[in-house]
């Protein structure tokens, strides 16, 4: 199993899932996806430390992949992907979502959530748009998964559903079918979500106006995470 480690400040090469430490001198992070199929991501926080300095803590992505045979037909030089800030923002902010409802796994509607929480994306304005917001896709995850009993705890870190596995599979082979250079994006990620047609990510998107035609519309620019636009004379 291969396995990578993703920062937000910094990346660093690691062999475990677990027990990872970076080190605050290393560069700015690059993260690279080597495998786009069996990938497991996950946030791991780093631990707050009460400096007089008042830093915060570091966000720390891994991504554990276990590729499988290569086909003759695919016998192609290995290719890479890199994943987005805002990507791998939407993926924090989706497992924090999950454990607020006390979840013991991060499914498709929590990383819905994680778009909409993250906000500055394409994504989450075509989402918005579409009249899914944030709070109406919680009050519907809760109607259709129920909520939690109070007293139970979620993971730290809980771990993706298969139909999340999956959405995030999908973004990663769109990018790399592709053939462009750029990073998989939070669009990429909501169109892996769609494309998981039983999830209950889809089906909430479904409910709240989100369709076929939308999909169409932001796989245009899936490639792009935001369009900075000028006025003139300003």
């Amino acid at each position: 199993m291969a396995t990578q480690s993703l920062s937000l400040l910094h990346i660093s090469p690691s062999s475990s899932s677990s027990g990872y430490r970076n080190s605050h001198n290393s560069p700015l992070f690059t993260p690279t996806v080597r495998s786009s199929i069996g990938l497991h991501l996950s946030i791991q926080p780093l631990s707050y430390r009460s400096k007089p300095s008042g830093r915060c803590s570091s966000i720390v992505a891994t991504v554990s992949s276990t590729p499988a045979a290569p086909t003759p037909e695919k016998a192609a030089p290995e290719k890479s992907a890199k994943w987005s800030f805002r990507f791998i923002k939407s993926f924090a902010m989706g497992e924090l979502e999950a454990r607020k409802l006390k979840y013991n796994n991060t499914g498709t509607e929590s990383l819905l959530m994680g778009i909409l929480v993250e906000g500055t994306s394409l994504a989450a304005k075509l989402l918005r748009e579409s009249g899914v917001t944030l709070f109406k896709v919680r009050d519907e995850t809760v109607n259709l998964l129920g909520k939690s009993d109070m007293y139970i705890f979620s993971p730290e870190h809980p771990p993706l559903t298969k139909a999340a596995q999956k959405a995030i599979d999908w973004a990663i082979n769109e990018k790399l079918k592709s053939g462009e250079t750029g990073e998989v994006t939070t669009s990429h990620l909501l169109l892996g979500i769609w494309a998981q047609k039983e999830s209950a990510g889809h089906k909430i998107m479904a409910k709240l106006g989100f369709d076929d035609d939308k999909a169409k519309e932001l796989a245009k620019t899936m490639d792009k995470e935001i369009i900075l636009s000028y006025k003139k004379g300003v």
